[in-house]
């Protein structure tokens, strides 16, 4: 049987439209290399802290970012070093001194730790206390005093930016 004339131009057709366009793979190369130059550039300026649903952070409009420093994380019921449990909020509470020892020790032990790493001497290796914002002032006031007896000489919290209202 003899095909119609329009059923050779559909089959004319469908078989110049299935011809396999050549890819330009140049351009594509040159996006993707600008794409990792950008990330590599701006990935350096990044300091994630550790997250934790147990800590709420309270806002604030402060402008400069978080640097690498030793963590020690105020949940409501635990105090964590770089994420090792140093003692429970009720035992802190019920310790009468004004610092914990505990913590004091598992801060200088990290501060040797850094030293040995880093070899740099100076004002004191770095802390950032990650509290949770419902704990109580009288436990950050004992951490802070804690840490500052175990010679750091800067102490930085932890805060969620918020956006600031008018600008």
């Amino acid at each position: 049987m003899e095909k119609s004339r329009r059923a050779r131009r559909m089959q004319q057709h469908h078989s110049r439209n299935r011809r396999v366009v050549p890819l330009n793979l140049v351009s594509l190369m040159d996006i993707f290399t600008i794409l990792v130059f950008f990330l590599l550039v701006n990935s350096s300026h990044v300091e994630v802290l550790p997250s934790t649903r147990a800590i709420a952070l309270p806002e604030s409009v402060a402008e400069e970012k978080a640097r690498e420093t030793v963590v020690v994380m105020v949940t409501g019921s635990d105090i964590l070093v770089q994420g090792h449990k140093v003692a429970s909020v009720a035992e802190a509470m019920a310790d009468e001194g004004p610092a914990l020892k505990s913590l004091q020790v598992a801060l200088e032990q990290q501060a040797a730790r850094l030293l040995r790493k880093t070899g740099a001497s100076g004002a004191g290796p770095e802390v950032t206390i990650m509290g949770d914002r419902g704990i109580s002032y009288q436990l950050l006031k004992k951490v802070m005093l804690s840490c500052t007896l175990a010679k750091y000489g800067k102490v930085s919290l932890a805060v969620m930016q918020k956006p600031v209202e008018g600008a």
